[in-house]
């Protein structure tokens, strides 16, 4: 009796630490993809912003 106790316990010690690990895996798995992609997001606003300016001086000499 005592030892089915123990082995429940330990299921559930070992299901928290394995559940935590895949959990921390996941999240952190999404926030570098959501990192990239508005890395990516900001790289292109910069580039329009760059080309919208470029733009506005060469009409301006025009």
């Amino acid at each position: 009796m005592v030892s089915a106790i123990a082995w429940g316990y330990m299921r559930i010690m070992g299901g928290t630490i394995l559940g935590g690990v895949l959990g921390f895996y996941v999240m952190h798995r999404l926030e570098i993809s959501y990192k990239a992609k508005w890395d990516e997001r900001l790289k292109k606003y910069e580039e329009d912003l760059k080309k919208k300016k470029k733009s506005e001086i060469d009409s301006e000499f025009t």
